[in-house]
């Protein structure tokens, strides 16, 4: 039996704000990125919530969320007792948001009535999964919470909270975005409409993030790249992901590298082997690349595979972005020393499992050499 559930409810454009208007007398906590307090776009947000609304303000929000913040949070959240819950910033505020939420509702035995997601980036589609990614810094580990109460009950996709994303950061979260479509297209809980987000969503960035990346001021690219991130959010929330990501949160929390980077570093070679060990895939891949248009209808199934991978290193190259762990700047020799470690904690990692074939010691050690450069 598949199951994939119509939530959040999405609303997109530059009107979108207004939805917020809809909270009246309510105790808010707000959880955004600390550099968004008091700009311009953050005052924007919060004038729609002034409708006899108390609202408190947690911004001790770090990349790759460490347990030390969300304690910080959880705290806080005992203190407010809100009765709604909005999030705003890049995946890592969305994620601390989730996390602060699971916890302190469970110590206060007092569900919130609504919780929203305003990303700042387009990248994770942390605003309508049911996933927080949390980091064990004492460990050197991440591990995510997952539960699917915890996808937001509403999404505001607001384009200007994008145009002003740096080139690096546009890159690196739109590769994420590609990397969430080929993972979930053959996740193990894969359906017909998981399938269809993920093929759109992967439409739209192969035609449009290096575009963006040229010109970011275009208020319809953001806006089309913005959607496309929380398609592909949804389709993998319930289809699963895979070895990529299960391999990048290691590169993230060995090396301190940007998490859609590295994705994007491992996602070919991820892309190669489920297409060579599971003839499914292979052809899931291939089908893909066809509806793309990045090969014809008569290319072979193998050739369609070289083309998606010659094309994600192809859009690299065009965004100035590292294709290796060498190329980040990370030894061959210093890497190598840390492959048993990314292999043992891949296998941890709570994405392994959705991953279409389960690769042995030998195959992920494999897949990290190439990685290395």
């Amino acid at each position: 039996m598949s199951e994939f559930t119509l939530k959040p409810i999405i609303v997109s454009g530059s009107d979108s704000l207004n939805k917020l208007d809809n909270f009246k007398n309510q105790k808010i906590l707000l959880v955004c990125d600390p550099f968004l307090v008091d700009t311009k776009e953050f005052n924007k947000i919060t004038s729609h919530l002034n409708s006899g609304n108390t609202i408190e303000i947690f911004s001790d929000v770090k990349p790759d969320p460490p347990l030390e913040n969300i304690t910080s949070g959880v705290k806080f959240f005992v203190n407010v007792k809100p009765t709604v819950m909005v999030a705003v910033g890049g995946g890592s505020a969305i994620d601390t948001a989730k996390a602060i939420r699971f916890f302190g509702e469970k110590i206060t035995n007092s569900p919130i009535g609504c919780f929203v997601g305003i990303p700042t980036t387009s990248g994770t589609g942390s605003e309508v999964t049911n996933a927080a990614v949390i980091t064990d810094d004492k460990n050197g580990v991440k591990f995510p919470i997952i539960e699917n109460y915890l996808i937001p009950d509403i999404s505001i996709l607001y384009p200007e909270l994008v145009m002003s994303a740096p080139k690096s950061v546009s890159a690196f979260s739109g590769l994420d975005v590609l990397t969430h479509d080929f993972e979930a297209l053959v996740g193990k809980d894969n359906n017909l409409f998981t399938d269809a987000l993920a093929e759109k969503s992967m439409s739209v960035i192969f035609d449009h993030l290096v575009e963006v990346t040229k010109d970011p001021q275009n208020i319809e690219l953001r806006k089309i790249i913005h959607e496309a991130s929380a398609a592909a959010g949804a389709s993998f929330s319930y289809a699963g992901l895979g070895i990529a990501h299960a391999i990048a949160h290691q590169l993230g929390s060995i090396y301190h590298m940007p998490h859609g980077l590295a994705c994007a570093i491992t996602l070919p070679y991820a892309i190669e082997y489920n297409a060579r060990a599971d003839k499914d895939a292979q052809k899931k891949y291939a089908d893909a690349a066809r509806r793309c248009g990045l090969v014809s209808k008569n290319i072979a199934d193998n050739v369609a595979v070289k083309k998606i991978i010659r094309q994600i290193h192809l859009m690299m190259t065009q965004m100035d972005c590292p294709k290796s762990l060498k190329e980040f700047g990370i030894t061959a020799k210093d890497a190598m020393q840390e492959a048993d470690r990314v292999v043992e904690y891949a296998k941890k990692d709570g994405n392994y499992k959705y991953n279409p074939v389960e690769p042995s010691d030998e195959d992920l050690l494999n897949i990290y050499k190439k990685i290395v450069g």
